[in-house]
């Protein structure tokens, strides 16, 4: 990670026990995922690694986010706040974030008269480890498993069919027929993903490099070259 500076990054502004909180963030659904400590040793670890680094305070010692549980910080961008009293970790979160096995430790929620749970950003993320779980599995134990022993032909009949049914309930159908076909639609798409064992966050991330970048420059840049000449 240090590779990626041309120079000498400033550091945060450490409080009188030589610590500064850092907020570690998913870059990719950019769910807030927790709060630790750093120290002096712990940013420069952060930097030099690429890995997301912490001060205990009541273990007073270094630890690396992962290093027993296996859920790893893998850190795509460090920045400070305009004080620079606070770190905020851009990561790639592997596993839960929360040491209860939560994918974020701010899951409770404050708001007493909430009527729906909020949809985690990472619900298709979550899906797929579930499909996950059904790869060489019983064709009897589930539809995922039968969809799956069928292949990706048998996968790719279904996305078409459910591609169409979509199209025509955007014409004159209800909202609630929208959104059910559409989620029948992303449903076969990331069993398709699955068969093909292409890793989702692939995906996110693709559209995660799209943003800020014109539709029909992206596009042009994806032509194929009988494309390019066809006018």
């Amino acid at each position: 990670m240090s590779s990626d500076y041309t120079h000498q990054p400033p550091e945060p502004a450490f409080n009188a026990d030589g610590l500064v909180p850092a907020i570690a963030q998913d870059v990719v659904t950019g769910r807030v995922l927790m709060m630790a400590w750093m120290n002096k040793k712990a940013w420069q670890l952060t930097h030099e690694t690429g890995q997301a680094w912490y001060f205990s305070r009541s273990r007073q010692s270094l630890w690396r986010k992962g290093e027993t549980s296996g859920h790893t910080q893998s850190v795509a961008d460090i920045r400070l706040d305009c004080d620079r009293d606070t770190v905020l970790l851009l990561v790639e979160q592997v596993g839960a974030a929360c040491h209860v096995g939560e994918p974020t430790c701010f899951f409770r929620s404050q708001v007493a008269d909430i009527r729906e749970p909020p949809v985690p950003p990472s619900v298709l993320s979550r899906l797929r480890e579930v499909l996950e779980t059904r790869v060489g599995r019983s064709p009897d134990a589930s539809y995922t498993a039968r969809l799956l022993s069928q292949g990706t032909d048998a996968i790719g009949i279904k996305l078409r069919e459910e591609a169409d049914e979509l199209s025509v309930a955007l014409g004159d159908e209800s909202d609630e027929r929208v959104i059910s076909e559409c989620a029948d639609l992303l449903y076969f798409a990331l069993v398709g993903l699955t068969s093909r064992g292409v890793d989702f966050h692939r995906v996110e991330h693709e559209l995660h490099r799209r943003f800020g970048v014109s539709g029909l420059v992206e596009k042009a840049s994806r032509a194929l070259p009988h494309e390019e000449t066809s006018e």
